[in-house]
């Protein structure tokens, strides 16, 4: 059974299950949900904990022995499974799906995974874990819906605040859901419970969103001209180097000016993607950019990221920062009506 990390306190209050596993990228949920397992299996009288990280070379024989002794002190006990590769190999499969097949009495067994590969979900291992326990997925909070978390945190803590001031929130700790939590809490430190105003919001949270140069990538190929230009004016401040940005925003367009060819030529876009070797989050992105970018247009704005590293090396007089900018929104609303 698959459930989001939200709804998990409802099932602890039950009582704890015997097998909990736990996926996703949002290292905060993650940390959070494990947490809660543990706690509500202290709180059951599972007092006896056992840590292991399934490491290359982990001794998956090291499972089944934990799972067939208990403890001369403890009559209950925890088995903690930690999976950092999120890929146990075929002695891993293996040992998962005979320890579903025969979960241990008076034993919860917590196993913690990263954001698995599409073709995970599809495997024996994972199926066995999602027939005979509870699958927890710790997914990253997209900027849409963090609005709706950040209401439903400050709740927890008998605060409230409008759509704007939640907004206006979300978009200051984008991307980080541990500076959120920081923020929130903070927020119930200065002010009692009650209505937020907007004032006071802003008066208090700092700016904590973080950014590298594939957030940027992201946004550019997305299409999200503002957020582009959020993204940009935050690694000003941070002191990133031109010549980072615009070798990866480069590295981008001359990807699309290929693909875009290839289309063009009636060729296999999926085909054209894999010998560049695009995959992952970044694929999706790029399948929709390409089809606002005509070669034309890409060729043109090689061109002027031409312009801009002659700029940089000091060849050519302008602001190298608002070149970036100007760069970034056109390839950005690149075949906008």
């Amino acid at each position: 059974m698959r459930i989001s990390s939200e709804d998990l306190p409802r099932h602890l209050a039950k009582g704890p299950g015997p097998l909990y596993v736990i996926h996703g990228e949002a290292m905060l949920l993650a940390l959070e949900a494990a947490d809660a397992i543990r706690l509500a299996a202290r709180d059951a009288g599972y007092t006896e904990r056992e840590v292991f990280i399934a490491e290359p070379h982990f001794k998956w024989a090291e499972l089944k022995n934990s799972a067939q002794s208990l403890s001369l002190f403890a009559a209950r006990k925890v088995i903690d499974l930690r999976l950092p590769s999120g890929k146990p190999g075929v002695d891993g499969a293996q040992a998962l799906q005979a320890h579903c097949e025969n979960l241990p009495p008076d034993t919860v067994t917590l196993i913690s995974l990263p954001k698995l590969e599409p073709a995970a979900y599809k495997s024996k291992w994972f199926s066995a874990l999602e027939q005979h326990g509870l699958v927890i997925s710790a997914d990253e909070i997209p900027l849409a819906a963090l609005p709706v978390w950040i209401a439903q945190r400050l709740q927890r803590q008998q605060q409230s605040a409008n759509k704007e001031t939640l907004t206006f929130l979300a978009q200051r700790v984008e991307g980080n859901l541990l500076a959120a939590l920081q923020e929130i809490q903070k927020l119930a430190l200065l002010f009692p419970p009650g209505a937020l105003t907007f004032e006071q919001v802003s008066g208090a949270v700092m700016d904590v969103a973080r950014y590298d140069v594939f957030d940027l990538s992201a946004a550019m190929l997305g299409g999200d001209a503002a957020r582009f230009a959020r993204i940009l004016d935050g690694l000003r401040a941070e002191g990133t180097a031109t010549v980072l940005i615009l070798w990866s925003l480069s590295d981008d367009i001359r990807l699309l000016a290929k693909a875009a060819r290839a289309l063009q030529r009636g060729g296999n876009l999926d085909q054209a993607l894999r010998e560049a070797r695009v995959w992952g989050p970044k694929k999706p992105l790029v399948e929709r950019a390409v089809r606002r970018f005509s070669p034309a247009f890409a060729e043109r704005a090689l061109q002027r990221a031409a312009q801009i590293d002659r700029l940089i090396k000091g060849l050519r007089q302008g602001d190298v920062w608002d070149e970036l900018l100007q760069l970034g929104l056109r390839c950005a609303r690149a075949g906008a009506r």
